[in-house]
């Protein structure tokens, strides 16, 4: 566009240039010489136009050019990073090649492990078929903090859980790495180092469940505060606050429906008590006592009417709660 416009005012200028040539030969008065003058500067101003437009066609020039000579850079790049690609997959493919095929890593299709649940101590693993299936963990983070330590139900200090379930699945599995076959029914008594734990009294095991319930109704109420208690419960959570003697019955009870988890079960077993227990141990002296006596069949599981027994509840709140969970979970 601006070549157009060079070569139009290169046009005017040299028409107008030979007009005034013309007139100059044709002039007489001053009239006509003053006209020639006023044409004359607009040849002049011309020119400057003409010149302006020329050193603006010489930047644009320049500037395409650089970007064309940029676009070429640009392409020699690209194509430089696609010939070192292709030469990379060639010396793998050659690397493979080299490689037997039983130590080739196989593709496997899909994620196998897409919903398998494995349990503590335990992590999923693809099978040669594809499938997921669960095995013991092959090792764990090395834990120099004292905080990480367990104590067991056998009174041993472990350096972290990971390695008191690791070695359980070990011998649950009767792996050659079980250090003793009674690790199979190990388990975390607590956090923290083994230590001596007063006995629990007579006295304080009475009013252990006056305690715990206040303790639950506690922290149902701040889950409910901070908006991490499900709907139903917050319902529950406001209406013990305007009947005080709902907050015993619904503290318990909500909890219980809470630990019963894997599986729903309608019992809560000694694993699932775990974390009402682990984290109280050595704060109250007779969560494990308490915890025991509820277990009246030594069966190694609470049931609800067991849990309402040792918690004190009536048997007209047993009667209220007997299919509590169940409809709450189907709601």
């Amino acid at each position: 566009m601006r070549l157009l416009w060079v070569l139009l005012v290169a046009v005017l200028v040299v028409g107008a240039s030979a007009n005034v040539a013309k007139i100059h030969k044709k002039a007489t008065t001053e009239t006509e010489k003053k006209h020639i003058e006023d044409i004359e500067k607009k040849l002049e101003d011309l020119k400057h136009l003409e010149e302006e437009l020329e050193r603006e066609l010489e930047v644009v020039e320049e500037e395409e050019e650089e970007e064309e000579m940029a676009e070429e850079e640009e392409m020699t790049e690209d194509q430089a990073e696609e010939e070192e690609e292709e030469e990379e997959v060639e010396e793998e493919e050659e690397m493979a090649e080299e490689v037997p095929e039983e130590f080739q890593p196989q593709e496997i299709p899909g994620d196998g492990c897409l919903g398998v649940y494995c349990g503590a101590g335990r992590m999923c693993v693809v099978n040669d078929n594809g499938d997921g299936e669960c095995a013991c963990n092959n090792a764990c983070d090395s834990e120099e903090d004292a905080r990480r330590r367990v104590c067991s139900n056998y009174n041993e200090t472990w350096m972290s859980d990971c390695e008191l379930y690791r070695q359980r699945c070990l011998c649950e599995e009767e792996d050659q790495s079980c250090l003793n076959p009674e690790n199979k029914h190990v388990h975390i008594e607590y956090y923290g180092e083994c230590q001596q734990i007063p006995e629990c009294v007579d006295e304080e095991l009475e009013d252990f469940p006056r305690r715990m319930s206040e303790w639950l109704f506690h922290i149902m109420r701040d889950m409910a505060e901070r908006h991490t208690l499900s709907e139903h419960y917050v319902r529950l959570e406001r209406e013990a606050e305007e009947d005080p003697k709902k907050q015993w019955s619904y503290a318990v009870v909500w909890k219980w429906c809470e630990l019963d988890s894997h599986p729903k079960d309608k019992a809560v077993s000694r694993h699932e008590l775990f974390p009402i227990r682990a984290p109280l141990y050595t704060l109250e002296n007779c969560v494990a006592t308490f915890l025991d006596s509820c277990d009246t069949n030594d069966d190694h599981a609470i049931t609800l009417r067991e849990w309402a027994t040792c918690t004190k509840l009536s048997e007209d709140d047993l009667e209220k709660f007997e299919n509590f969970c169940e409809g709450i979970r189907e709601e």
